[in-house]
């Protein structure tokens, strides 16, 4: 499963770049839990929620199966 998260961190990481910010993959766990930093620009973005949970959450619930969960890691 983490080749298949980091696959699509990879794909959306141009986007986060382009805005100044970047992520970085934490661990993937046994449960399906995903823990990731956000960086530059990101890391302190009111919007980084947003980022996290309508963005790269919901591309990994559809292109990485057994996935159930994103975290965000300070």
């Amino acid at each position: 499963m983490r080749e298949q998260v980091e696959e699509v961190l990879e794909k959306l990481r141009p986007f986060l770049l382009r805005d100044g910010g970047d992520v970085e993959l934490v661990d993937v766990d046994d449960e399906g839990i995903v823990r990731v930093r956000l960086m530059g620009a990101c890391g302190g973005c009111p919007s980084s929620t947003i980022t996290l949970k309508a963005g790269i959450e919901r591309i990994l619930h559809e292109e990485v199966p057994g996935f159930k969960e994103l975290e965000q890691v300070f």
